[in-house]
């Protein structure tokens, strides 16, 4: 296996695993980030889906991390 095909087969797994995250985040988890998102149209999720995609591995935690409630 070459590096060009290893490096396009991690892309695509990278996407795949985005793409499948990105809708189940998009129609389900959203609002456990931002619960301003809970009022959120159809559109507003079809429009985050992308970035849910892209961003995954940030999402993933940001979703596992507790919330901290002091200042920053």
């Amino acid at each position: 296996m070459t590096f060009a095909h290893a490096l396009v087969l991690f892309v695509e797994l990278y996407l795949g695993i985005g793409f499948v995250f990105g809708l189940v985040f998009a129609l389900r988890l959203v609002e456990r980030v931002d619960p301003s998102a809970h009022a959120g149209t159809r559109g507003f999720r079809i429009l985050i889906l992308p970035g849910c995609a892209a961003l995954w591995p940030w999402l993933v935690l940001r979703l596992v991390r507790p919330r901290r409630d002091g200042p920053a």
